[in-house]
């Protein structure tokens, strides 16, 4: 997972040196955004992960990450092919995100919320390795890009080590007919409502926090002047934080049930958004601790819309609903990391955070509709 903000954890630095545009920092990222969204259509179009075991299908797209990934050391960040290049990683990442869920779901029995949260906790970890990465190995973006197609050159040969589980199934094939039996199902659209608040948040502030910290921590007061290796550094932490949260709310999902641990998940990190770009006000140490915990709460609640999803779905119908899930999620992630950028431009980064609240508003009322719905109750066995 390092391979997808390979790139932008480089980005605080060149826009503060001003070596790269805000547009060209965003494309970046939402050009990983939309290759992932058009990578999964077509593995799930054409059966993929039925054609092939899905270790060697991670194995392959993890070979070719990297050296999609690679390719960016001969071209630069800045060049026209950046976004080219991303956005061919970010088809690759499409044969390791879902194919890495499916290879831990055939090990569930009866801790899905646990198991999909520990998976979306590493998934959280690798996405904020760059920026480990970018904060001890050197203070030049090669090395970090270099570190992760590394890092999935790795995983590439790790994975073989990997058994398939009891219940490890064949995946379901996308059907565009299916469409209009989704269409009618009530609490499949609550969820995917849920779903959709939160990653209108998650992948904007991950895209945008280290610049964010950037300008937050000076002006706060901060007496230390920090060097991009210590902003580095600190984004790595806050990002690294979503793990444990990850695992808290799985743990939490399967006790007490989905449609809670999201809403409570979105309303704190909705609240973070809203409040994080006035804090400055209060000192560095306030900064840090809302970032802590926005960075622990924007992608607790991750892995448990899709366990409701496949919970609440027609299990002939899951693979389809879970393709459009994700599909719809991250495009409109690209979507909000650019229009996060540009709010940064116009009104600064006091007030560009703000319009991420929406999202989990939203999300969250989505997700208490769904509670009180009478087909809440095939969620975590029970507890909604």
């Amino acid at each position: 997972m390092a391979l997808w903000f390979s790139a932008s954890a480089a980005v605080p630095s060149l826009l503060d040196a001003e070596q790269i545009s805000v547009n060209a920092a965003a494309a970046l990222t939402s050009a990983v955004q939309l290759g992932f969204v058009a990578g999964t259509l077509t593995s799930a179009l054409f059966g993929l992960a039925d054609r092939f075991d899905s270790r060697t299908i991670f194995s392959a797209a993890a070979v070719l990450g990297a050296m999609l990934n690679g390719a960016l050391l001969a071209y630069g960040l800045d060049h026209p092919t950046a976004p080219v290049l991303r956005f061919a990683t970010g088809v690759c990442m499409a044969g390791i995100y879902p194919v890495g869920m499916k290879l831990a779901a055939g090990w569930a029995a009866g801790n899905m919320g646990l198991l999909m949260g520990s998976l979306v906790g590493a998934v959280t970890l690798g996405s904020a390795m760059p920026h480990l990465f970018y904060a001890f190995a050197s203070v030049s973006w090669q090395v970090p890009v270099s570190l992760a197609s590394g890092c999935a050159l790795i995983a590439a040969i790790s994975i073989h080590f990997v058994q398939l589980g009891p219940k490890h199934a064949k995946s379901t094939t996308f059907h565009w007919s299916d469409l209009k039996s989704l269409l009618h199902n009530k609490p499949i659209l609550l969820a995917q409502g849920g779903y959709l608040g939160h990653m209108w948040e998650l992948y904007a502030m991950w895209a945008w926090l280290g610049s964010f910290l950037v300008w937050a921590l000076p002006a706060s007061g901060m007496q230390v002047e920090l060097g991009q290796s210590s902003i580095s550094l600190i984004t790595f932490l806050v990002m690294a934080a979503g793990a444990l949260g990850c695992l808290l709310a799985g743990l939490l999902a399967d006790r007490f049930g989905r449609t809670l641990t999201t809403i409570g998940a979105l309303l704190l990190s909705g609240g973070c958004a809203l409040l994080i770009g006035f804090s400055v006000e209060l000192g560095p140490t306030v900064v840090l601790v809302i970032a802590a915990i926005w960075g622990m709460t924007v992608v607790a609640d991750s892995a448990q819309f899709s366990a409701a999803t496949a919970e609440l779905a027609d299990p002939r119908l899951i693979g389809t609903v879970l393709t459009i899930q994700t599909s719809l999620g991250f495009l409109l992630t690209a979507g909000s990391i650019w229009f996060i950028g540009q709010a940064a431009e116009l009104v600064g980064w006091r007030y560009a955070f703000i319009v991420l609240a929406i999202g989990p508003l939203l999300g969250a009322l989505s997700m208490l509709t769904l509670r009180r719905q009478p087909e809440a109750t095939k969620m975590a066995g029970g507890r909604r």
